[in-house]
C-alpha cells in the first residue's frame, strides 16, 4: 500500500499560492488580465476566496508576481545563453535558436507579457516596464565583453542591449502567436531574427561613443 504523500505546512501554502498564480495566469489568456476577479480565480485556483488573502494581497499583487515569474524566465534564457560554450562563437545564431525554444516552452508567461505590458493595469505595466529596464541592463554587462564593445560608454552598451532586447520582445511575441506545429514559422522567425540581429551587430565596428 502506498503512503500518502504527507505536505509540510509551508509546502501546502506554497502549493495554494502556485495554484493561485497558474489560475491567473491562465483566467488572464482568456478576458485579460484586468477583466478577472479574486473570485474567478479563487474559484479556478480550488480555493475559497477568503484564502487568497493569506497569499495576496489583491489582484495588483497577483499581477506583480505573475511579472516577476515571467522575467525569471527571461534571465534563465540568458544564463542559458552564457553557459553556451559556442554562444560567443556564434551569438546570433545561438540566441535565436535560445529565443524560440525557450518561448515556445513558456507560451503562457510570454503571452501575459505581450498582452499585459500594452493594455494591462497600470502597476502591471510598470512592473514589465521596470524589468525589461532591468533585462536590457543584465544583457548589457553580457555584451559588454564581445569585440569592438570593450571601449564603448555604458550609455552605448546599454543602448545596444536596448536594441536587442526590442528585437527578442518582438520575435518573442510572433512565436507566441505562431501555430503549433508549424516548423516552417519557426524557421522564418528565428531567420528574420538572425537577420536583424547581423544588422544591428554590423554598427558595433563603426560606432564611436
Amino acid at each position: 500500500m502506498v503512503e500518502p504523500v504527507v505536505l509540510s505546512r509551508q509546502e501546502q501554502k506554497e502549493r495554494t499560492r502556485q495554484a493561485i498564480l497558474v489560475a491567473a495566469l491562465e483566467l488572464s489568456g482568456e478576458s485579460g488580465f484586468a477583466q478577472l476577479s479574486l473570485r474567478q480565480v479563487a474559484r479556478r485556483a480550488g480555493i475559497v476566496p477568503t484564502a487568497f488573502y493569506r497569499h495576496f494581497t489583491s489582484m495588483d499583487d497577483v499581477g506583480l508576481a505573475l511579472v516577476e515569474q515571467c522575467f525569471q524566465t527571461l534571465r534563465a534564457m540568458i544564463r542559458d545563453a552564457q553557459r553556451d560554450p559556442e554562444t560567443f562563437a556564434d551569438i546570433i545564431d545561438a540566441s535565436a535558436e535560445i529565443l524560440v525554444r525557450v518561448v515556445k516552452q513558456n507560451k503562457t508567461h510570454f503571452g501575459f507579457v505581450a498582452r499585459e505590458r500594452a493594455s494591462g493595469s497600470d502597476s502591471v505595466r510598470q512592473a514589465i516596464q521596470r524589468e525589461l529596464e532591468l533585462f536590457i541592463s543584465e544583457l548589457a554587462v553580457v555584451l559588454a565583453r564581445l569585440p569592438h564593445i570593450e571601449d564603448w560608454s555604458s550609455e552605448d552598451v546599454r543602448m545596444a542591449a536596448g536594441l536587442f532586447v526590442r528585437n527578442m520582445v518582438y520575435r518573442a511575441e510572433q512565436v507566441v502567436h505562431a501555430p503549433d506545429g508549424r516548423a516552417d514559422v519557426e524557421e522564418d522567425i528565428k531567420r528574420k531574427a538572425r537577420r536583424e540581429m547581423r544588422l544591428i551587430v554590423l554598427g558595433f565596428e563603426k560606432w564611436r561613443s
